[in-house]
């Protein structure tokens, strides 16, 4: 069995779960975007100083690591996983925040919004080409210097797609456009091997799961401690 999208089509093995998600997110992310009027573009989002092109400028950047990494040579194991990617250490300092705001902005003020759009579709096309004949084990090594599987970063990934797709809906009123495949792996980043259990128990929607343990939506007393108990995974997002 094939799997197909804008981005062409790869077997659909366990091995590549993550960039199958990856490139659904993508699809739905672009298609929201392709929709969005000249002033959407400009609107303040939540990631200050950022607006809407500068989210995508982001996101864009993020992913474009990607293929130089899988073009480098391969460190011998990982040390690094994805939730401990997301660790607050140098990686959130305020010099490396300013220099990701300063980067994103850059890059999303050089060009028009459609052809920051192509920017986005093009990178994506090229995650997808680099990563569809890896081995999922293969491991790269991140700007930040952990050695990570190609799994485990390309999961990093999808975080940044699906929480700045959040960023982005939220900023312009769309209706999310979060996918199953990406809320399915998330939840399974964010609980473990049990996560369908502890997403049941909590009884949110993904997105409101999504909005909860990114902070991006308020958490009680009384749920963050249901939330330990379940064994959420927290990540350091900023």
């Amino acid at each position: 069995m094939t799997v197909a999208s804008a981005y062409g089509e790869f077997p659909a093995e366990d091995g590549n779960r993550v960039l199958s998600a990856l490139r659904d997110e993508a699809d739905a992310f672009v298609a929201a975007l392709g929709g969005l009027s000249t002033q959407d573009w400009e609107r303040p989002t939540r990631c200050v100083p950022w607006q809407v092109r500068d989210v995508v400028g982001h996101v864009i950047t993020v992913l474009a690591r990607v293929p130089e990494m899988v073009a480098a040579p391969a460190p011998d194991q990982p040390d690094t996983t994805a939730t401990s990617y997301y660790r607050a250490d140098h990686r959130f300092s305020e010099s490396a925040n300013a220099d990701r705001v300063r980067t994103a902005h850059r890059r999303a003020t050089a060009v028009e919004a459609v052809a920051l759009l192509h920017d986005l579709t093009r990178t994506v096309q090229a995650v997808i080409t680099s990563c569809r004949q890896e081995p999922t084990a293969r491991v790269v090594r991140t700007r930040h210097d952990d050695a990570m599987s190609l799994s485990d970063f390309l999961t990093t990934r999808v975080v940044e797609l699906t929480a700045h797709g959040l960023d982005v809906a939220d900023a312009v009123g769309h209706q999310p456009w979060l996918t199953v495949p990406a809320a399915e792996h998330l939840q399974e980043l964010l609980f473990g091997p049990d996560w369908r259990t502890a997403v049941a128990a909590l009884g949110w929607d993904p997105v409101m799961l999504l909005r909860k343990t990114t902070g991006r939506a308020a958490v009680t007393a009384e749920e963050s401690m249901e939330l330990a108990r379940l064994g959420l995974r927290g990540l350091t997002l900023g």
